[in-house]
C-alpha cells in the first residue's frame, strides 16, 4: 500500500525552530544495544524491517498501530524510547509528540460542531472573528509587506483545506515572517531553550492569536491556492468562539473522552514522563537528541492549545482515532459523530478548482494518485495503483516522522510512531508499505 501521500507537515526541522535544530546538533552518544521484544509474529515482514531499522542504528525505536476492519488492532515495535541503557522499551503506550498529527483531530471536532449545526464549512470566519473581516492580501508575499484588499471572504472550509490564503512560520519569508515573529504566530513548540523566545512574543489565548492573525496580510487570496498554514491552529480558536467552551476541553469531551483515548496530552503529567520519547534532529547520519522525554517542553502547558501540531500520542490512542473514522463515527458501540459527518470530513472539501498536489520532494516525493482535502487531512480521489490505497483514503504525518492514514472502503488503518527531524530522513512512507502489504495478504489468507 502506497503512502507516499501522507505529506508529513515538514515543520521544516520544526514548527518553529528552522534551520536553527540544525545548528545546534552533534554527534549523538553511541546508543546501548537495542532491547528486542518478542515482536509480531502475524506481521513479520514489517517486523523485521523495524527490527533492522533499531540495528543498524537508524533510529532508538519505532511503533505501529495497523488494523483491519473490527479486529482489535496489531502492533509492531522495535527499540526504545531513547538512546541509552536506561530508556523504556517502545510499544503500544509509548508517548511521541505527534505535531501535524494533530490536524485531523481539530479538523474532526469542527466537523462536530457543523454536525450540531453550530458552524457551516461556508460560513465566514468574520463570523467569529469580525476582525477577518477586511483581509488584505500580499502583492508580492515574499519580498514585501505591500498588499490589496482581499476580494473573498474567509470560509471555514478555507481553514480546514489550507485554502484561506493563511501561512506558516516554517515557510513565510522575508517581512512576512519577520512579521509572524514580532507578533508571536508561532503556534508550536521544540524544545526549553527555544520555547522561551517564542513564549515572549506568543499571545497567551487563542482569541488574541486569531485577532493577530487577522492584523498580517494574507498570501493568497482566500479560496484559489493551497498554501500549507496556520488554519487549523486559527480553527481552534472558532471551535473555541462557536462551541462556547474551551477548544482543549471541547477535544477533550467530544473525541478523547469517548474514545477512550487515554494517552493524549496537550502537555504530558509528570507522572507519565517514563513513557515519553526523546526527540532527536538528524545533520547528516549522526542524530542528537533536542527534547529529551526528561526535561521536555512538553510537560509544561502550552501557552494555548495548538490545534496544527500540539498533540501528544500513543500507538494504540491514534489508532482508537483512526478506528473510529473507518466505522463511520463509532467505536466499541460509541456514536461520536454520525456516518454522514464522517463521510464528509474525509472527503474532498477544497474550493471549486483548487488542487493539492503534495508538499513537494522534501515530503516524500510525487503523489500515487490524484488527491483532494478534507478536514485537516488528505484524501485520494481515485484509487492508487494496484487499488491500494482506496479512493477515499484519509490521512496526514507530523513533522518528527510520525504517519497516520486510514482507508474507509478497505476498512484498514494505520498509525506509525517515530521521533525525529526530518521527517522523511528514512522514508518509511516508502519502506512500511511493502513490508505491511505483504503481511497483510498472508493475514488475510488465513
Amino acid at each position: 500500500m502506497h503512502i507516499r501521500w501522507l505529506t508529513a507537515a515538514v515543520a521544516a526541522t520544526a514548527v518553529i525552530a528552522g534551520t536553527s535544530i540544525a545548528r545546534q546538533a552533534q554527534l549523538a552518544p553511541q546508543p546501548a544495544p537495542a532491547i528486542k521484544p518478542a515482536g509480531n509474529a502475524r506481521l513479520p515482514a514489517t517486523q523485521a524491517l523495524f527490527d533492522n531499522l533499531v540495528q543498524t542504528n537508524k533510529m532508538p525505536g519505532i511503533v505501529a498501530a495497523f488494523g483491519i476492519g473490527d479486529r482489535p488492532p496489531e502492533f509492531v515495535a522495535a527499540g526504545r524510547i531513547a538512546d541509552g541503557a536506561n530508556a523504556g522499551t517502545a510499544g503500544p503506550d509509548s508517548l511521541w509528540r505527534i505535531y501535524s498529527m494533530t490536524k485531523p483531530i481539530t479538523g474532526i471536532a469542527a466537523m462536530l460542531l457543523v454536525e450540531d449545526g453550530k458552524l457551516n464549512l461556508d460560513d465566514p470566519v468574520s463570523k467569529y472573528f469580525p476582525a477577518f473581516a477586511n483581509m488584505r492580501v500580499l502583492t508580492n508575499p515574499d519580498t514585501s509587506l505591500d498588499s490589496v484588499p482581499a476580494k473573498n471572504p474567509i470560509l471555514i472550509r478555507h481553514l480546514l483545506t489550507h485554502t484561506a490564503g493563511l501561512a506558516y512560520n516554517i515557510s513565510a519569508k522575508g517581512p512576512l515572517l519577520k512579521e509572524y515573529e514580532r507578533l508571536g504566530i508561532l503556534p508550536g513548540q521544540v524544545n526549553r531553550q527555544l520555547e522561551g523566545r517564542a513564549r515572549a512574543a506568543r499571545p497567551t489565548n487563542l482569541a488574541e492569536f486569531a485577532n493577530r492573525v487577522a492584523s498580517v496580510p494574507l498570501i493568497a487570496e482566500p479560496g484559489t491556492k493551497w498554501s500549507y498554514s496556520i488554519g487549523l491552529d486559527v480553527m481552534g480558536a472558532v471551535i473555541e468562539k462557536a462551541s462556547g467552551m474551551p477548544f482543549d476541553r471541547f477535544v477533550q469531551t467530544r473525541l478523547l473522552d469517548p474514545l477512550a483515548m487515554k494517552s493524549t496530552y496537550w502537555s504530558v503529567p509528570a507522572s507519565e514522563v517514563g513513557r515519553l520519547a526523546t526527540n532527536y534532529a538528524f545533520v547528516g547520519d549522526n542524530r542528537t537528541p533536542i527534547d529529551p522525554g526528561v526535561g521536555s517542553v512538553y510537560l509544561n502547558p502550552p501557552s494555548f492549545p495548538y490545534g496544527g501540531a500540539g498533540l501528544v500520542s500513543s500507538a494504540r490512542d491514534y489508532d482508537r482515532f483512526l478506528h473510529m473514522l473507518a466505522n463511520g463515527g463509532s467505536l466499541d458501540g460509541k456514536q461520536v459523530m454520525k456516518p454522514e459527518t464522517a463521510a464528509l470530513a474525509m472527503s474532498n472539501l477544497l474550493p471549486q478548482g483548487v488542487l493539492f498536489e503534495g508538499l513537494g520532494g522534501g515530503t516524500g516525493g510525487a503523489m500515487s494518485a490524484k488527491m483532494g482535502f478534507g478536514a485537516g487531512g488528505s484524501v485520494y480521489l481515485s484509487d492508487a495503483p494496484g487499488g491500494t490505497p482506496s479512493k477515499g483514503t484519509f490521512g496526514w504525518g507530523g513533522a518528527a516522522g510520525t504517519i497516520a492514514w486510514v482507508d474507509p472502503v478497505k476498512k484498514m488503518r494505520g498509525t506509525v510512531m517515530v521521533q525525529y527531524f526530518p521527517a522523511e530522513k528514512w522514508g518509511l512512507r516508502q519502506s512500511i508499505p511493502p513490508a505491511l502489504a505483504s503481511d497483510v495478504q498472508r493475514l488475510m489468507a488465513r
